[in-house]
């Protein structure tokens, strides 16, 4: 079994070779802290917590699991003692404002370490993680009074937060929910209802949990546009910012999961409990989407996490299984090779490389981008940001979510039987990573965002910003043996784009019946844009004559580089053939089937 170890070689040629973080980080003044010596520190830092801290605790988690008793919920050994540690060490204060308590520095340089956390062990990042985002709305949208009674605690990871969404009539239809929120006279409301499926909704690894909760008020509009925003403590919260009395908030029950069994997926009741709201009355829904545009690139990186992660043992495996005779025999006198030597093998592991590094680009770039948004005096370069963002966080979250799947599922078969079983821990990875793609919004979900609400919407001119940046990288590398399969291929994604909407002001449900193919074919494009990037900048490097395992390293990419052309875009020839049947080919079902 191999022992997790951060890619901080790949993690370095992203942010260093190819994104040019050090300059990144130089333009704006949060970044000015973060020089080369200094995120290098941090980096390996947050390296040696994953493997020697959280690795060890992955397994543990997903044997043990949860408990619940009594409204309590207990994690798994060694759960607490690890997040102490963390908080000790200052991991959830990294890119925090100075004067709430924080470090100062970028957000993504604290995104590359939750990402190595996230490999290490999925279950137990998803409790400080989710206090990301509940720490972003808070402070996007809260007033404040209550700013100063809640972040400095959740900053400090001494209280952590929730997204309390949906309900169990309700899915992700969240134009159904029912959980009223009635006002008081202090100004508060009393927020009443049941919440479902909410990560980290209690535990036993801080003070207090926050919940930030969708509710309706008394004279609320029916549908989306009549839900507003709260904070709901598990604990009241004094005007100091202390603890004071339990709330009427109790977790009903844990569900019992395919995967993350580290993380408490709850049922949350509110009876009477006192919120505080946060967002303009039945503006909920605007606000929240801080929280979930921020939780979709976590869940992005989770995906990006578990490829990594069954890659790496898979690799080790193949490398150390002996099957059969290659046909250019490694050790003639033994009586079978490593089965690494077999093409189909390789396949796999290529295929999990490519959609890993591939994938870790993409998050990458979506991480400077945000950046930029946040940080940049550039109200031009905001802008940009900002449409870029809004474009592809769909394409991020929903289409590694769907690859990282196959990615794991590779892994299983790499093991053979003993992928199956439980001692190696790749049947793990599978069952942890099909969450992917199904919270923060379904991948079919994230596809009608990208093509109906985004692409479509704007007549197309949602994909002007990053069409214009890849066309750049044509104009700029015209001897890339890549430039002319990219151009292709962007000129395929305006055509199918046109394609679908002329089709769709006909009939609207050609919209929904392309969106999910749309969706992956916009995913194969993008990974093919980002590998056209990490290939000129391996094949400039070889110029320059590299170390040995730098020559090693660079090869590496072009020859992944190569693989992803070649034998992983041309799926997109398929999608393009599922989109053009049309609605017609998904007939109704005749009832009863």
């Amino acid at each position: 079994m191999s022992q997790y170890q951060a890619p901080i070689r790949d993690m370095k040629f992203q942010m260093d070779e190819v994104l040019d973080f050090p300059s990144h980080y130089e333009s704006f003044a949060q970044g000015r802290e973060a020089s080369p010596d200094i995120v290098e520190a941090i980096i390996e830092s947050a390296a040696a917590f994953a493997q020697d801290v959280l690795a060890p605790l992955d397994g543990v988690g997903d044997d043990v699991g949860c408990t619940w008793k009594d409204g309590e919920v207990t994690t798994p050994p060694g759960f607490k003692d690890a997040y102490n540690e963390y908080i000790a060490n200052g991991w959830t204060t990294l890119a925090m404002p100075e004067a709430l308590g924080g470090q100062g520095l970028p957000a993504s340089l604290a995104g590359f370490c939750m990402e190595i956390c996230a490999t290490a062990n999925h279950a137990w990042t998803m409790y400080p993680g989710l206090s990301m985002g509940g720490i972003q709305t808070i402070a996007a949208h809260a007033n404040d009074e209550l700013k100063a009674r809640f972040l400095p605690k959740l900053i400090a990871g001494k209280w952590s937060a929730t997204m309390c969404l949906t309900e169990a009539h309700c899915g992700s239809d969240l134009g159904l929910l029912r959980t009223k929120a009635q006002p008081q006279d202090d100004g508060s409301y009393a927020i009443s209802g049941s919440k479902i499926f909410i990560s980290s909704g209690e535990h036993d690894l801080t003070d207090n949990i926050v919940h930030i909760v969708l509710a309706r008020l008394p004279d609320a509009p029916e549908g989306i546009k009549g839900i507003s925003l709260f904070i709901v403590p598990k604990f009241n919260v004094d005007d100091a910012g202390n603890v004071a009395d339990r709330n009427g908030v109790r977790c009903g029950s844990i569900e019992h999961k395919m995967g993350i069994h580290g993380n408490a997926t709850c049922v949350i009741n509110f009876d009477d409990a006192k919120g505080y709201l946060i967002s303009p009355p039945h503006k909920g829904m605007s606000c929240m989407f801080t929280f979930i545009n921020e939780s979709r690139m976590g869940v992005a990186q989770q995906a990006l996490a578990q490829i990594e992660a069954s890659h790496q043992s898979a690799l080790a495996y193949a490398r150390e299984r002996v099957q059969f005779r290659g046909t250019v025999r490694e050790n003639p006198e033994a009586a079978a090779d490593p089965i690494i030597v077999h093409p189909d093998v390789r396949r796999m592991l290529l295929t999990q490389k490519a959609f890993g590094e591939g994938g870790r680009a993409l998050s990458y770039y979506l991480s400077k981008q945000a950046d930029i948004e946040t940080y940049s005096d550039s109200e031009e370069a905001k802008a940009n940001a900002e449409q870029l963002l809004s474009l592809m966080t769909p394409i991020a979250k929903g289409f590694l979510s769907e690859v990282c799947m196959e990615a794991t599922s590779y892994g299983i078969q790499v093991f053979g039987g003993h992928g199956y079983i439980r001692e190696w821990r790749q049947e793990q990875h599978f069952r942890d990573a099909r969450i992917t793609s199904i919270y923060e919004g379904t991948t079919g979900i994230q596809g009608l965002d990208l093509l109906g609400r985004k692409i479509l919407a704007s007549r197309g001119k949602a994909l002007e910003p990053l069409v214009k940046e890849i066309m750049g990288f044509c104009a700029q590398n015209p001897s890339s043996p890549y430039v002319g399969a990219l151009q292709k291929q962007l000129q395929g994604w305006s055509d199918i784009t046109t394609s679908i909407g002329m089709k769709a002001m006909k009939n609207p449900d050609e919209v929904n019946a392309a969106a999910y193919d749309y969706l992956m074919y916009s995913g194969y494009t993008v990974l093919a844009w980002v590998w056209a990037q990490s290939a000129q900048v391996a094949s400039q490097a070889l110029e320059n004559n590299p170390s040995e395992a730098d020559t090693i390293f660079y090869k590496e990419k072009l020859v992944t580089a190569r693989f992803y052309f070649e034998r992983i875009l041309p799926r997109t020839l398929a999608l393009k053939a599922s989109m053009e049947s049309g609605v017609d080919s998904l007939p109704e079902f005749s009832a009863p089937l």
